[in-house]
């Protein structure tokens, strides 16, 4: 079992630098605290077989390859397909953002050509699309990306969505709806610093 220690702690420590992740950064999607990945880097603890398998399924290994101290070359494209799977993930989220921006330029067209009457300025489509594109992108960052973005995603849209209110009634002067913001701001900030740690 001693023997283990090692080896464990270093393929931990190898596969979070080729992420580009802090302790902290692993211990948060784990939802351990950074001391505990702390001790498993130095090799003063194991992580039990259940958080053994979820680091194994973080970085897409198995948890032969957390056991093994030599690694073959097919472990290493592994890691290599890991890193093109993060960037088609990122790709993927910028194409979806797009696309809410390209629906709002064609409803921007019809409205300015005059096919469809209404009471609403044209370039306020572009204002409607900036919270639909946060919604958009706070979907794939809960899905891939980090816990702490999710935070900035949600006070971009809560900023987002009042500015668009206000604007939309503009002619009333409704200016107090930015009010809101600040307790959704605390809430938000106080959400951020929230987390539920292991020991």
């Amino acid at each position: 079992m001693e023997e283990l220690k090692p080896v464990i702690a270093n393929n931990i420590i190898y596969l979070r630098k080729s992420m580009n992740w802090t302790q902290a950064e692993l211990a948060q999607k784990l939802n351990y605290s950074d001391k505990a990945v702390s001790k498993w880097e130095r090799a003063e603890s194991i992580p039990d077989v259940i958080v053994l398998k979820r680091i194994a399924d973080l970085f897409h290994v198995t948890i032969d390859y957390l056991m093994e101290s030599e690694h073959t070359e097919n472990e290493a494209k592994s890691q290599a397909v890991s890193k093109q799977q993060k960037h088609n993930r990122f790709i993927i989220a910028l194409l979806s953002v797009s696309l809410v921006f390209l629906i709002a330029t064609i409803i921007f067209v019809i409205l300015r050509l005059g096919s469809v009457k209404s009471d609403i300025s044209p370039w306020m489509v572009y204002v409607y699309a900036f919270p639909v594109a946060f919604i958009v992108l706070l979907v794939f960052n809960s899905l891939w990306g980090k816990r702490k973005t999710n935070f900035a995603i949600i006070t971009a849209l809560v900023w987002g969505t009042l500015l668009a209110v206000y604007l939309t009634f503009l002619h009333k002067n409704i200016w107090l709806i930015f009010m809101i913001g600040i307790p959704s701001q605390i809430i938000i900030l106080l959400w951020a610093n929230f987390s539920l740690k292991h020991k």
